[in-house]
């Protein structure tokens, strides 16, 4: 009896799951490392699944199914649940796991791009942001990241102050800059009081910010001062 245990176990394999495989063959960690581009369609698909059978690993298992499907991604979208499941190794869950990322993908597909928003002026940037910081109490600093083509690329706070007054890192803002991968950006700041002169102080930062920037191919296009009645333009009055 102990002889034929030890030549059942012998033929016994694991349930073959990713975190066993070398770190270079792991579908996520290449991903991460490498960008999502790199990855085959089953190696996506293994993902969604995390774990294979005791006879397949999680890619060989996708490729399983790729087959059944001649590799034709549309007609694997169109596999319900239950048809799913008849592949050894794909429970309820990852049927479900398959299905949804499937359907989201023909949502996508179907989906308009959203138009960013373009700058193409002071009353552009003005609008951005304008009706944010107008009515603000205190004083906020904010940046706008635009692409190559002045589009808005996103919008973020670098600093909340007081009544009379805000910080702005500039080591953040252009950390963040890269981040974003931002071709140029617009500075912002309010000043609850109405005052729409610029203060010294706004003049000096905006000079470093524009000189740190040119050292990595960042323009910075524009600093606004905004009011709740107005606003103040740097690039209009050349100060920039």
């Amino acid at each position: 009896m102990e002889i034929d245990y030890i030549d059942a176990m012998s033929n016994y394999q694991p349930n073959l799951t990713i975190k066993t495989w070398a770190e270079e063959d792991r579908p996520r960690e290449k991903l991460i490392k490498n960008g999502k581009e790199v990855l085959s369609n089953a190696e996506l698909i293994a993902i969604l699944i995390g774990s294979g059978s005791q006879k397949e690993t999680a890619v060989e298992l996708a490729r399983h199914i790729l087959n059944g499907t001649n590799n034709n991604l549309h007609e694997l979208g169109t596999m319900s649940v239950s048809n799913l499941m008849r592949y050894q190794g794909i429970g309820e869950a990852k049927a479900i796991s398959i299905v949804a990322a499937l359907e989201l993908g023909r949502r996508r597909q179907s989906a308009s791009p959203e138009e960013k928003t373009q700058i193409q002026g002071s009353k552009d940037a003005r609008d951005l942001l304008g009706p944010k910081l107008a009515d603000l109490p205190h004083e906020e600093f904010w940046v706008a990241y635009l692409n190559r083509s002045n589009r808005l690329l996103r919008t973020e706070r670098i600093g909340q102050g007081g009544v009379a007054g805000t910080v702005a890192d500039i080591r953040i803002i252009l950390k963040n800059s890269l981040n974003q991968l931002a071709s140029s950006i617009i500075l912002y700041h309010n000043h609850p009081s109405g005052n729409l002169s610029p203060s010294d102080a706004d003049l000096s930062l905006t000079r470093k910010i524009k000189q740190a920037g040119e050292y990595i191919d960042i323009n910075v296009l524009d600093h606004l001062i905004i009011t709740p009645e107005s606003y103040y333009s740097f690039a209009d009055h050349d100060q920039i």
